[in-house]
């Protein structure tokens, strides 16, 4: 794990540096398990978030912006009545464990001091947040509720006594000597790295690797003095935040993992470094959790046209028998003198065949010459009626299995504001049931809300991300003469470059999006069309999203997450 008590000391001093006397303005809640402080500290705005994720549980300062519901939670509630307006005094690490301390002191509702404290017990999917009553020790609520039955050692519950996780009597790595570490490890038993973990507290197996892989041959002299001055300049405060990119792996810590033997990118804070790890992540797993029910269903919706096709193109495979079965009643007809009522099959000349070859045609013993000629001129006439349907509904069920495509499509790439929009274009279009409003009155019809970018030269690009935004940017927002773009013959967004005539380096740049928010986004040189937005029309009674275009050129682009942050980010 990344983030391990060494990381939490870490960010305890970043935070504290940065936030202590700071005045907390806002106290907002996204999403189920994370808070968001907006703290006034030092001239600036800033926003700390509190994850309690099971996944990506952390504390950082963030630069990412998060979209809150239309009514808060509980719990946010509760932190609006006993945190806001209040100054956070400290942070502080309890011990070397991954809990952080925020220390808030303000005036309740009589006017009276009062103490509080915020914290945050970084476990995995044990991770929580908890307020608590310094003056009684007494938990006054926390984003998620654990009770006796789930853990005998301590309940975390209102009105219940804060009692801290318990400790693991581990060595303090801050303190260790070289003797200290000779003492804890067995070289005889091998995994120095897992010895180094169960031996000092707040050591991760990301650090006791790099340790290992520090000290070479990792004896009884190189292990101790590469443990001791790695946890020296940590205690100094010689930090330099990486996220680190190995073969199989990736992974951020205090400073570049030289054993992952990956290129390291330096971040000036460790803020900034989260914000770019995570970027994406925490979002596509709320994603994957508010839309689960939506991606099973598109998926499901896909699979299904695409087995329809196939029937469809095995029943056009027998209708094209049409041509035989006219075969087969003119040449019957010209040899009715030979067959006889009662006959299984006959054979006669086929004229049709250029070496005169004969054909042997088979017959209903029940049914006259006559009427045995007539039948195949009738099934000649069904199959080739059922020709053109079977024609008309494959097409039909490519176009389905196509939008469904473009709409998975979009899921990958969807912020949870994303999902209700193409939760309500697949009611619309019959799908899926509306959703009850929980007002019971109908929303206003509003505008969906584009990813906006900015262009090396400061031009600004435009994005849809799904099917309602694309309909909205091309059809309504953007102008005649700005450009336009999509990936070629493959499912992704709708991309406009505000501008009538951009630089190449901009059309570059857009292009880069549009190869990115598509299917195409792991692929290398990707096809991306552009033309004027005049030259692109929706056909009359076509798929939410669906266009046609001309005048267009193509230009082939790698899609890249760095070039497609910093483009956001300016």
């Amino acid at each position: 794990m990344s983030f391990d008590g060494l990381f939490t000391g870490a960010m305890a001093g970043e935070l504290a540096k940065t936030l202590a006397g700071g005045r907390i303005n806002k106290v907002q809640q996204p999403y189920k398990n994370e808070i968001i402080l907006v703290i006034r500290a030092n001239g600036a705005n800033h926003r700390l978030l509190l994850s309690a994720h099971p996944s990506y549980a952390r504390v950082q300062l963030t630069s990412e912006t998060h979209e809150n519901p239309s009514e808060p939670p509980m719990f946010c509630m509760l932190l609006r009545k006993h945190i806001e307006g209040y100054i956070l005094e400290d942070v502080h690490q309890s011990g070397t464990d991954r809990i952080l301390i925020f220390e808030i002191k303000g005036r309740n509702e009589i006017g009276d001091v009062s103490y509080k404290q915020l914290i945050v017990e970084i476990m995995g999917k044990h991770s929580n947040i908890i307020l608590v009553d310094k003056s009684r020790e007494m938990i006054l609520d926390s984003i998620k509720h654990v009770s006796f039955a789930v853990n005998t050692h301590r309940a975390i519950l209102p009105g219940q006594p804060y009692i801290a996780p318990p400790t693991q009597n581990k060595l303090d790595p801050f303190l260790a000597t070289e003797e200290d570490v000779l003492k804890a490890i067995d070289f005889n038993s091998g995994k120095l790295d897992r010895q180094l973990v169960d031996a000092f507290s707040g050591v991760s197996p990301l650090f006791a690797k790099e340790v290992v892989f520090e000290s070479g041959l990792a004896n009884r002299t190189t292990l101790p003095k590469a443990f001791v001055s790695m946890m020296a300049k940590l205690r100094e405060g010689r930090i330099e935040p990486a996220i680190t990119a190995g073969q199989n792996k990736e992974a951020f810590y205090l400073f570049p993992l030289l054993h992952l033997k990956g290129e390291p990118r330096i971040f000036p804070t460790l803020g900034s470094m989260l914000d770019r790890y995570y970027f994406g992540k925490a979002e596509r797993d709320r994603v994957k959790q508010q839309a689960g029910d939506l991606d099973r269903f598109i998926a499901n919706e896909k699979e299904k046209n695409e087995k329809k096709i196939e029937k469809l193109k095995k029943t056009l495979k027998d209708a094209e028998k049409a041509e035989e079965f006219q075969r087969f009643g003119e040449l019957l007809t010209a040899n009715m003198h030979a067959a006889k009522k009662g006959m299984k099959e006959i054979e006669v000349l086929n004229y049709y065949d250029e070496n005169g070859a004969m054909a042997v045609i088979p017959l209903d013993p029940q049914k006259t010459p006559s009427e045995n000629a007539q039948k195949y001129f009738s099934k000649y006439q069904k199959a080739k009626n059922a020709v053109l349907a079977v024609k008309e509904q494959i097409e039909k069920a490519e176009k389905e299995a196509a939008y469904f495509d473009g709409l998975l499509q979009q899921l990958d790439s969807a912020s949870p504001s994303d999902i209700e929009e193409i939760r309500e274009e697949l009611a619309e279009g019959g799908y899926i049931r509306q959703r009850a409003k929980k007002n019971g009155k109908k929303q206003a019809n509003l505008k969906p809300a584009l990813d906006s970018y900015t262009a090396s030269d400061g031009t600004e690009i435009l994005v849809g991300k799904n099917n309602k935004q694309n309909d909205y940017l091309t059809g309504k927002l953007a102008g005649r003469d700005e450009i336009w773009l999509h990936t070629k013959d493959i499912p992704g967004s709708h991309v406009v470059i505000r501008s009538k005539e951009p630089f190449e380096e901009t059309l570059r740049e857009a292009a880069m999006l549009a190869a990115y928010f598509s299917k195409a986004r792991n692929s290398g040189s990707v096809p991306v069309d552009y033309t004027r937005v005049r030259h692109v029309k929706k056909p009359n009674g076509s798929k939410p999203g669906f266009v046609i275009y001309d005048n267009q050129k193509t230009v082939y682009v790698t899609p890249d997450e760095e070039t497609v942050l910093s483009l956001k980010k300016k």
